[in-house]
């Protein structure tokens, strides 16, 4: 039987207060957590004195880019990518090659991440106009994933008529990507011939983001169907919920877009090129007011790297994306540091409500009996975010140079030290998640 125990940490407990204690763990479990454990022997020991200790962040929604687009990313480096960010499980898009629409390509995932990931992983599969015996039957998958805009080919779904009998059947969880494909054509071509990035935001604009919102949770409320938002970035959708947002329905917001907004593409260019795109400081201010009175519920990244050269071309022939699954831990915990919310309430957003969302069984606190996924974190020390020490295969972020706290010092998944002071151990794995019905 392995044991590992954290010593004189500063414990975040499920009732949101703090213990300076010890945590004991044996097989992948925590088994106790206590002021003082003592114990003649164990199989390793971490002194985390001056250390916070978290449950490990888990990030629902990322693109990994495996298999299809390896050059921008893959299940290994990615995980590793985690691992030093402190997530210590993630969901993940079905936007590669070949398309995550069927059974058989869900297993190739599953397969490809248990012989690849340091970290806990998850799937989702990708709805089409003709696909829906595979929505309905593929397990196990986190949901069903819908792009009503700013995508192409068969992963496109924005037809009211088509999208309509995927929320009418079935029970599992639906997550949309909410954006007007009809208005984002239309303003593509008023913009045409503008190679200024900042005029992505004006293509793909509030209103186009609002509409398929009120489109989804129409379809949501008529067939009283579990939905979740993804990265909401729109006041206009932040009010709309806060007036209208049944109790089946979630929603979440990236750091990004709290964080970046429409300056940030005169600063850092292309690499601030995203979808839905980066929104106005009005709107930062009033998802920020939503996230803080749970209007929406937790944070991710939407990790969607591409390489320098792919971000070095002209606009609109550049790619929408960026990372973040190494820097949102830290950059949540410094807005805690600086103020803006607490400690816990970062660690609910990243870790306590996305397991619920997802029904994720025994994940998102640290308590005896729930599974060691870990993170200690320094939240005493403030480092700049370098490319250099980047572990994403991408190799750059948005938010370098900024200087944050609450880096990861020690990750552990599974009750195995996957992170440990900048060294990641490969030999670790993470394990496939498991998914109950969240339906309210």
């Amino acid at each position: 039987m392995s044991s590992l125990f954290i010593r004189q940490a500063r414990i975040l407990l499920p009732t949101g207060e703090f213990l300076v204690g010890d945590v004991e763990i044996q097989n992948r479990q925590i088994v106790r957590v206590a002021p003082r454990i003592d114990v003649t022997d164990s199989d390793k020991e971490i002194d985390a004195s001056g250390l916070t200790l978290l449950p490990g962040a888990i990030d629902p929604q990322v693109h990994f880019r495996e298999p299809g687009l390896e050059h921008k990313e893959d299940l290994f480096t990615a995980s590793c990518a985690c691992a030093k960010g402190g997530v210590t499980s993630f969901l993940e898009m079905p936007n590669t090659r070949p398309l995550t629409t069927t059974q058989a390509a869900l297993d190739d995932k599953l397969q490809r991440a248990a012989a690849k990931c340091l970290v806990n992983y998850g799937f989702f599969i990708g709805a089409t106009a003709t696909n829906l015996p595979d929505l309905l039957e593929a397990s196990p998958t986190s949901g069903i994933k819908i792009f009503m805009g700013s995508m192409h080919g068969d992963l496109l779904v924005d037809e009211e008529a088509v999208l309509e009998p995927i929320f009418a059947r079935g029970e599992r969880l639906i997550a949309v990507h909410a954006e007007n494909q009809a208005r984002i054509l239309q303003r593509r071509q008023e913009f045409a011939g503008i190679t200024d990035p900042a005029v992505h935001s004006q293509i793909q604009d509030n209103q186009a983001a609002l509409e398929a919102t009120q489109l989804a949770l129409k379809l949501s409320k008529k067939y009283r169907r579990r939905l979740h938002i993804l990265h909401l970035s729109t006041a206009e959708e932040a009010e709309l919920l806060r007036q209208d947002k049944p109790s089946w329905v979630t929603a979440e917001v990236t750091p990004q877009h709290l964080l970046l907004n429409t300056d940030a593409y005169a600063q850092i260019g292309t690499l601030a090129q995203m979808n839905p795109p980066l929104r106005s400081p009005h709107d930062n201010q009033v998802l920020w007011q939503a996230l803080l009175d749970g209007v929406i519920d937790f944070i991710a990244t939407d990790h969607a790297p591409h390489t320098l050269a792919e971000k070095a071309q002209t606009y609109p022939n550049t790619p929408s994306g960026m990372p973040g699954v190494e820097t949102s831990l830290p950059l949540m915990l410094t807005q805690a540091m600086q103020g803006r919310c607490s400690v816990p309430q970062v660690s609910h957003w990243m870790s306590t409500a996305p397991a619920k969302a997802y029904g994720i069984p025994n994940k998102g606190a640290i308590a005896p009996g729930l599974d060691a996924d870990l993170v200690l974190v320094d939240l005493e020390t403030y480092r700049p975010v370098l490319r250099e020490e980047l572990l994403t295969k991408c190799g750059w972020s948005p938010f370098e140079g900024w200087n944050l706290t609450g880096w990861p010092v020690i990750t552990i998944v599974g009750g195995q030290i996957v992170y440990d002071r900048g060294k990641i151990n490969p030999e670790v794995r993470g394990q496939a998640l498991n998914f109950v019905s969240t339906k309210s």
